[in-house]
């Protein structure tokens, strides 16, 4: 007999009334609407610890918003302060690579700006993909790596980490976007091994180019990863030369008759009435080229042709249209001389290795 466990529910983090008491005052107005003071100190605010904190393991679960296409997740959840639990509307667990958003907003559903504030604070921007977090404000010990690396993983996978020891700060960059907008609420005002409040805001763009390289060949492999999981397997296989029965017609058809060559992608897949490959040249008719005769003058009226007994059969062409012809005085002009081949050997001059 099979067990089929159920997936447990969300637990609630505090209760309700913990959530209803008003901040400490830090400042000399409260807004109501965002819940805090302004107009005080900014820095005694940042040094201000946290109330909650999440634990995945324990607070995770489900919740109505599991039941409904394209929810966000839960700000307060991340932030180990949701009371609702099992029936926030939210979702109650980590971004996942399933998990597909809009460029411009976050995982929370809250809208982004086309720049970040002055401070690296905030939601962020959708002008580019960050996935790095800035921590500062750490208390640096031996294994401060280790320390990170611990903390900051339990909110998805990390690429890299790096510390610098001699300022107190620390980057570390997730595999999804997702994941490091989750940790950064998850770890504001939060605490490692020790008493420390760390700052964790966003990350500038490294100015290194070959970090940028990095980046942006990282972009173009999840596009292209994105193309392969839109396209049937056997177009994916051709295309990547991966299926021999495919690569074996491929040589054939683009050698032309040339023993040795195969044509590069841009000529055997030209279209239009100069493509080396014939398929790229169906359904092309070319123009007429008429020398002393005008369009107007091969025209015939639809009464006088309805009139017109049905042409005798003359070859190829009939009599009328023979007629209409010498008439019309058509004649086909020769195609001039072409001083170089437009074939797929342009860029060949000679056959001789002596030229190279």
């Amino acid at each position: 007999m099979v067990t089929v466990r159920k997936k447990r529910p969300a637990r609630p983090q505090v209760s309700a009334e913990f959530i209803g008491e008003a901040p400490p005052q830090t400042g000399t107005t409260f807004n109501i609407w965002y819940n805090k003071w302004a107009g005080g100190d900014h820095e005694a605010y940042q040094q201000t610890k946290a109330k909650g904190r999440c634990n995945i393991a324990r607070d995770s679960g489900y919740t109505k918003a599991d039941g409904v296409s394209g929810s966000y997740f839960c700000l307060f959840f991340a932030r180990g302060l949701c009371p609702r639990g099992a029936d926030c509307m939210y979702l109650h667990r980590l971004p996942g690579t399933h998990n597909i958003l809009a460029p411009n907003v976050d995982v929370f559903g809250r809208d982004k700006f086309s720049g970040y504030r002055d401070d690296m604070g905030g939601v962020g921007s959708f002008m580019r993909q960050n996935r790095t977090v800035y921590i500062g404000r750490i208390h640096v010990t031996d294994d401060i790596e280790e320390i990170v690396a611990r903390h900051f993983a339990e909110w998805g996978k990390i690429e890299r980490i790096r510390v610098l020891n001699s300022r107190g700060v620390a980057f570390v960059t997730y595999v999804n976007e997702a994941n490091a907008e989750f940790a950064k609420e998850a770890m504001a005002h939060q605490s490692l091994d020790h008493d420390e409040v760390l700052n964790v805001r966003w990350a500038t763009e490294d100015p290194n180019p070959m970090a940028r390289a990095r980046e942006a060949r990282r972009i173009e492999e999840q596009a292209a990863e994105a193309i392969r999981r839109a396209l049937p397997a056997e177009y994916i296989a051709e295309i990547e030369g991966k299926d021999p029965e495919s690569r074996k017609r491929r040589k054939v058809e683009s050698s032309y008759g040339l023993e040795g060559y195969e044509a590069p992608d841009e000529i055997y897949f030209a279209q239009g009435p100069n493509a080396v490959n014939p398929a790229g040249r169906l359904g092309y008719q070319e123009p007429p080229m008429i020398e002393d005769g005008t369009a107007e003058e091969l025209e015939v009226p639809a009464a006088q042709e309805e009139q017109q007994s049905p042409p005798e059969s003359a070859g190829v062409f009939s009599n009328n249209t023979l007629a209409a012809l010498s008439k019309a005085k058509v004649a086909v002009s020769s195609k001039p001389a072409v001083a170089t081949s437009t074939g797929p050997l342009v860029a060949y001059d000679s056959d001789s290795d002596d030229d190279e």
